[in-house]
């Protein structure tokens, strides 16, 4: 019989293949059990089985439906699966559920910016930063969907204040000012992420790798950091 300390332990090594087989052993002998399906979901977003990950944040949520954590990671997937109606449903929910958590603005922003909703992407920046000073990431991240949108003195503003919470020096740095700030960013719980990894793809196309990668830079409220960093950190392992 598997354990769940050695899924766990399969899971954050981008041991993902191991991961299903441990867990799927644990829900057939254990039942439904939150914890068991909750991982079961991430793994099989990481494998690419989207529509098995949202039937199992489908029973989640009947389990719990007002737990934020899995809310969230279902609207993560709904967004890849191309359902972005319902996705955006799940990430208000989310945050009318915690109000308070800058990361849930953020983490709209973000989806926001993805579909073309650029205006809403920087109001809910606004409100993480509103909630979160020091929130270094959703200024960047503001400051290049300000970049898209033509605002070149907002988006230096943004870029400036980013830099100065971090540390960060553009002097030091011999490329284009977007591509400087997306590199810079990303330390979370997992280690700073390296600037090829940061670097966003040619390819316009939405990839399930590209997606967490990017997600990554988000997690950044010391609260819930945590919640979603083994979500996100077996893609640069498993990469």
């Amino acid at each position: 019989m598997e354990s769940l300390e050695i899924g766990i332990d399969h899971y954050k090594k981008g041991r993902f293949e191991e991961a299903l087989q441990v867990f799927n052993q644990l829900i057939a002998s254990a039942g439904p059990q939150p914890e068991h399906l909750h991982y079961r979901a991430r793994i099989q977003s990481r494998l690419g089985a989207l529509d098995q990950a949202i039937n199992d944040f489908d029973t989640l949520i009947g389990l719990d439906p007002y737990n934020t954590t899995f809310i969230s990671d279902r609207a993560v997937v709904l967004h890849l699966l191309k359902r972005n109606e319902e996705a955006m449903q799940a990430f208000d929910q989310a945050l009318n559920l915690d109000p308070n958590n800058p990361y849930r603005y953020s983490s709209r922003a973000y989806f926001r910016d993805r579909i073309g909703d650029l205006k809403g992407a920087i109001e809910d920046y606004e409100q993480a930063i509103a909630l979160d000073p020091q929130d270094a990431i959703s200024l960047n991240n503001k400051g290049l969907v300000e970049e898209k949108l033509g605002y070149q003195a907002a988006s230096r503003k943004s870029f400036s204040e980013a830099d100065r919470l971090t540390g960060y020096s553009p002097s030091q740095q011999k490329q284009p000012e977007k591509d400087r700030a997306e590199s810079k960013i990303g330390n979370d719980a997992s280690g700073p992420i390296a600037p090829q990894e940061a670097a966003p793809e040619k390819s316009k196309s939405l990839s399930v790798k590209h997606f967490f990668m990017i997600l990554n830079k988000l997690v950044t409220d010391k609260a819930t950091r945590k919640e979603f960093t083994d979500f996100i950190r077996s893609t640069f392992k498993g990469a």
